[in-house]
């Protein structure tokens, strides 16, 4: 993972530590100015609900894309975080190569649909078919700052799910997919798109491989306690042993009386 501090000339921070401390104080693992935050101002937790933004009791108020977050929020791949006037964009490694395992290319068509979560389109949820078409002469326009234009294009091809910018993209706004800036990529259900203000998520649940059913072992039978004392053989001589003492103690008995 990585931070991108876009508009800005400060280099990309790498992050792969468990927990990522943020603030104005140097001892954080990502200090900020001070009139941007407090000198301990929120962490990034890694667990396995994904990421975790916790803000911290000192603090003032942060936005994930645009909304406020008081106390904790989870996160994911291409949100944006503003702490006063700073700005940063959570990122997927450059290195990571985006791209589906084989199987999916053999699976049928499934449902599809992109749920915008943030911008002016925020709250839609725009089914897919076999094509949709985002921008000037699409199913619905993008509008970006500055009267700038783009489009985008998610469509089905060869058994995967394609991501393609438009032909005029913006410079200033470009399309990134988790974070990073893309052109055409494959896409994956939780994926994050987004376009300046703009972001949107995969909903695909079908394209997810279905969890392997692994059924219980039977629980192993109780031993008895002939079996812990030895062979079933050896067990039936001492019992037959006992009843012949038994027998002798009784004869013995009923002569002397």
């Amino acid at each position: 993972m990585r931070i991108q501090f876009p508009h800005s000339a400060r280099e990309s921070f790498p992050w792969t530590q468990p927990q990522l401390r943020i603030g104005s104080a140097p001892d954080n693992d990502l200090v900020l100015a001070a009139d941007q935050a407090n000198p301990h101002h929120l962490h990034i937790q890694q667990d396995h609900r994904g990421l975790v933004l916790q803000v911290l009791p000192s603090a003032g108020r942060i936005y994930v894309n645009a909304r406020p977050v008081r106390e904790r929020a989870i996160l994911r791949a291409g949100d944006m975080l503003s702490v006063g006037t700073c700005r940063m964009l959570l990122s997927a490694d450059d290195e990571v190569v985006h791209d589906l395992p084989p199987v999916y290319a053999q699976r049928q068509r499934c449902t599809v649909a992109l749920r915008a979560v943030a911008g002016p389109l925020s709250g839609r949820v725009l089914p897919l078919r076999d094509r949709l078409e985002l921008g000037p002469g699409g199913h619905l326009p993008l509008e970006l700052p500055q009267d700038e234009s783009t489009a985008l294009y998610i469509s089905w091809r060869d058994g995967h799910l394609l991501l393609e910018g438009g032909a005029q993209a913006s410079t200033r706004y470009p399309l990134r997919l988790n974070g990073r800036v893309v052109q055409t990529a494959r896409l994956s259900p939780g994926d994050q798109i987004g376009v300046a203000m703009h972001r949107f998520v995969i909903d695909a649940p079908g394209m997810r491989p279905e969890p392997e059913i692994v059924m219980p072992e039977p629980p192993a039978p109780k031993r008895l306690p002939e079996d812990e004392a030895g062979p079933r053989g050896e067990v039936w001589w001492l019992i037959a042993t006992a009843a012949v003492i038994a027998l002798g103690i009784a004869l013995v008995l009923l002569v002397r009386f």
